[in-house]
């Protein structure tokens, strides 16, 4: 169950909510929802896969975190082993809504966070405050705040960027078989990748296109971050051992 309600610091000015990352708070997934405002971060610690969103056709990108159904290889009993925590898990239990206000006669729809209430994060004793003691956001929901905003615009240039990419080409479709343990192995399939040999064979105008743009980078951060897959492979195995 979900109880999304509009925060204010007039009902929520007690609110405290945990930053722990645990299985218990829903984070022990294999993938989790990435975006270009973060890959620079991302692609220092996770492999960035691609996947085609069945319901919209658009293609989307995921941060790889583990080879099995509820498994995440940097989560342990002490939390997140990384540096960087992907902005879907990190964001908790806020999301962003949007509030029609009205501007000089004019209707717009400004962007307003919102708490799932029923979350087991909020209202957790020991967690951080979202307002000051005497009023006022504070450091920690101002970090939410540009967090969610990075997300939204993440959302929106994923979706011109990625067919960008698919319009020259760039994206197909990649099977990847590891071996974990001697005669065990682990297939993953139905996923995406960029294939730097097109990327590298582009025609000039294609190239700058995709850098006025600001999407040429990304696709580089796509591949490099593949180099991450042998660190995940070896994560795996110091686990089965």
């Amino acid at each position: 169950m979900t109880k999304h309600v509009l925060l204010n610091n007039i009902e929520h000015k007690d609110l405290r909510v945990s930053t722990r990352k645990s299985a218990e708070y829903g984070d022990a997934n294999p993938f989790v929802l990435t975006f270009p405002t973060e890959f620079g971060d991302i692609q220092r610690e996770y492999p960035i896969l691609i996947h085609k969103n069945p319901e919209t056709g658009e293609f989307q990108s995921l941060a790889l975190l583990g080879f099995e159904q509820g498994e995440n290889l940097f989560l342990d009993s002490e939390g997140w082993q990384a540096s960087y925590v992907p902005a879907v898990v990190d964001r908790g239990p806020f999301l962003i809504g949007f509030q029609n206000r009205e501007f000089e006669g004019e209707l717009r729809q400004e962007p307003v966070i919102h708490v799932d209430m029923d979350d087991p994060r909020v209202d957790v004793a020991d967690g951080q405050r979202v307002f000051l003691e005497h009023g006022g956001n504070s450091p920690y929901i101002e970090r939410i705040s540009a967090m969610l905003q990075a997300i939204h615009s993440g959302i929106e240039i994923s979706k011109t960027m990625f067919a960008a990419y698919d319009s020259l080409g760039l994206i197909e479709s990649v099977s990847i078989e590891i071996e974990l343990r001697p005669g065990q192995k682990h297939k993953l399939e139905g996923y995406y990748t960029i294939t730097e040999e097109r990327l590298a064979a582009l025609a000039d105008e294609d190239v700058v296109r995709l850098h006025r743009a600001g999407f040429l980078q990304g696709a580089y951060l796509i591949i490099a971050s593949m180099n991450n897959m042998k660190k995940l492979i070896n994560m795996k195995r110091a686990r089965l051992s």
